[in-house]
């Protein structure tokens, strides 16, 4: 039987987040035992199929078109090259494939056709496939699902009241829609967010409120350490404390007792003692390789030698839920709609986003 709350209060979440470290510590490792095997986690690749680029204005993304930064995009990757990709990361561990495309939301076509033929292709290989390609209807969750997705990102960042002063160009509301199409196909869901982006900690709380008050509570839940990066707004920002990581992710297991929490971007400032601290206070994923997207991961041999430390086994797919079957395209039952959804923006600007803009086109 089910023990999610879809209740919480932000009173009731910054009461767990604020108790002494200790009996935080404690109370989630008691919970996280009880759902959970402690000594294994869930281990994803993140592989970016498209990168640069994007429309978006998000405050921490160098992926952004209008900021400048040293990343280097690329077209979409075709089926072969993902399949390789696929392939190197199940030989060094990893259940899961992550796929992102720096899109603001997915369009009907010949690129989507070849992400559905990615999918496909992975699924094939026995592992859990997942996508995060920006905002999407029904008809395309619908068609991600029939071509064997396990699982679609897509992340809330922040909380609501917080949300406008990282994003302009989408609304929150935008993403709380998206998950609701995900939800109506039989693809699990994957949304967390940022700490670290200059909010406050009832920030950290209404954005667990938020993502607690799904029903159902998503099965994965990314809780990334903001990675600065130099030409976007937030490059100045502090790196966040081992200590509120340790808190955030504890907090996270006890709202949602039932959800994989993965310790996901900024790995790279934590120390091994702090990540075994995270996987204690009940996070059971991480993400491997030498990069997420486009920011820098520990190398995927350093985390098997810290699996080997502390005695954790990577989890084998499809524990949590079946393997889905894989519909070929010439047998879709769904098929292109053309769509073109009015996907909200709401117009407002944000000033160090506009400054950081600005100084990109200087440097230009």
């Amino acid at each position: 039987m089910s023990e999610q709350r879809h209740d919480w209060t932000k009173e009731e979440i910054l009461d767990i987040y604020n108790k002494p470290l200790m009996e935080l510590l404690y109370e989630a490792a008691t919970i996280h035992r009880k759902y959970h095997d402690p000594n294994t986690v869930q281990v994803s690749t993140l592989l970016s199929i498209k990168t640069g680029g994007c429309p978006e204005d998000c405050g921490y993304c160098p992926q952004a078109a209008r900021y400048h930064t040293d990343i280097e995009g690329n077209d979409l990757m075709s089926v072969s090259q993902v399949k390789a990709q696929a392939l190197r990361a199940k030989a060094s561990g990893s259940s899961r494939v992550c796929m992102g495309a720096a899109w603001r939301n997915v369009k009907d076509g010949p690129e989507f056709e070849q992400v559905l033929e990615m999918v496909r292709t992975i699924n094939k290989l026995d592992m859990e496939v997942c996508c995060t390609l920006g905002m999407l209807t029904e008809n395309q969750a619908k068609r991600l699902a029939e071509a064997g997705l396990y699982a679609y990102n897509h992340n809330l960042d922040t909380s609501e009241d917080y949300y406008k002063d990282v994003i302009s160009t989408r609304a929150f509301e935008d993403r709380l829609n998206t998950i609701d199409n995900v939800r109506k196909s039989n693809v699990t869901v994957c949304s967390g967010g940022i700490i670290g982006m200059g909010e406050a900690i009832e920030d950290r709380a209404g954005m667990l409120v938020a993502l607690a008050s799904l029903n159902p509570q998503p099965e994965s839940v990314p809780i990334n350490a903001l990675v600065a990066v130099e030409g976007t707004p937030m490059e100045d920002m502090e790196p966040v404390s081992i200590w509120d990581m340790i808190r955030m992710v504890a907090t996270t297991r006890i709202v949602m007792p039932e959800t994989q929490v993965r310790l996901s971007a900024g790995r790279t400032q934590m120390s091994r003692e702090g990540q075994a601290m995270c996987f204690f206070a009940g996070a059971n994923s991480i993400f491997a390789g030498d990069k997420l997207l486009t920011t820098p991961n520990p190398d995927v041999n350093e985390d098997m030698e810290m699996f080997k430390l502390l005695g954790l086994n990577p989890q084998k797919p499809f524990t949590k839920v079946s393997q889905p079957k894989t519909v070929e395209a010439s047998e879709s039952k769904y098929r292109p709609l053309g769509e073109k959804p009015k996907w909200s923006r709401p117009g407002h600007t944000i000033p160090r986003n506009e400054e950081a803009k600005a100084k990109s086109k200087m440097v230009e």
